[in-house]
């Protein structure tokens, strides 16, 4: 069976938005006393504070694989994306987006300002990429997606600026990236369904 570079977008999005969500929850529960709210996401890779860093394994290695691959993911349904709907805004929103998630696993919070700079650049244009999505979707999913979009762009702000609604740290860092990871698995969904129901 030959399926279509939508339908090819639309699973390579789902899979790598699911293999970051369990990769994330795995990682969570092997970190003895991690927590949600005061551990910021990137701890699993590795916890710093100062100039003290702390790796704990096999979070460690779950967490910045499962990224990297989530990564690898998204910059190729953006090149399927770019293939089936001859856009280029949300392909290169979304393998941007790719290419900082794959730069937060290969540069640990060790690494400094590699690290953020790859944290920026997957929460910016994994919220403007959900914003992006609206010119090739329908309702209600065009609507829900730009939400979702400044969800993640609000609290990255919010969050940047050290104000995290009583959420900690690590709380308000999942109100940046869930948004965008559960735009990955609708749209991913939605490139899917659609491209059945067109056939």
């Amino acid at each position: 069976m030959e399926y279509s570079d939508r339908t090819v977008a639309g699973a390579l999005l789902f899979v790598g938005a699911v293999i970051f969500i369990i990769g994330l929850n795995v990682a969570e529960q092997l970190y003895p006393g991690y927590s949600v709210s005061l551990n910021y996401i990137s701890d699993l890779g590795a916890t710093c504070r100062g100039t003290t860093c702390h790796i704990v394994q096999p979070s460690a290695t779950i967490f910045n694989s499962s990224i990297f691959l989530t990564g690898v993911l998204l910059i190729s349904s953006a090149y399927f994306i770019r293939r089936g709907f001859g856009t280029r805004v949300l392909p290169a929103f979304l393998a941007l987006a790719g290419i900082g998630a794959i730069g937060v696993g290969i540069f640990p919070e060790y690494t400094g300002y590699l690290h953020y700079a790859a944290a920026f650049i997957a929460f910016v244009f994994g919220g403007l990429s959900a914003i992006a999505a609206y010119t090739i979707e329908k309702p209600p999913l065009r609507y829900l997606s730009v939400l979702l979009g400044i969800v993640t762009l609000t609290a990255f702000v919010l969050a940047y600026s050290h104000h995290d609604l009583g959420l900690g740290p690590g709380g308000m860092e999942r109100m940046i990236a869930y948004p965008f990871v559960l735009w990955g698995l609708g749209f991913g969904g939605y490139l899917m369904q659609s491209c059945q129901e067109t056939s």
